[in-house]
């Protein structure tokens, strides 16, 4: 299923979209109506995998370099 959100994302770019319907597979039960998505479901998929990392980190800097594979120096003014 991840890779159908990747695609959905790729076809409308930044235009808006709604979601008209939602469907519980398991269920069977559908819903439908005019849904937004929330503002994290609007970032790119880049920034999604980014802002996932961030919340399992707490926001640990050291963890998410490690996870990532770069460093992050703050530097000071010469």
């Amino acid at each position: 299923m991840a890779h159908d959100w990747e695609k959905l994302t790729q076809l409308v770019g930044d235009q808006a979209f709604v979601i008209e319907r939602v469907r519980l597979p398991d269920t069977g039960i559908a819903i439908e109506g005019p849904f937004e998505l929330p503002p994290l479901a609007r970032l790119s998929g880049e920034d999604q995998v980014f802002m996932a990392a961030f919340v399992r980190s707490h926001g640990n800097i050291k963890r998410m370099e490690e996870w990532f594979g770069v460093s992050y120096q703050i530097g000071r003014a010469h």
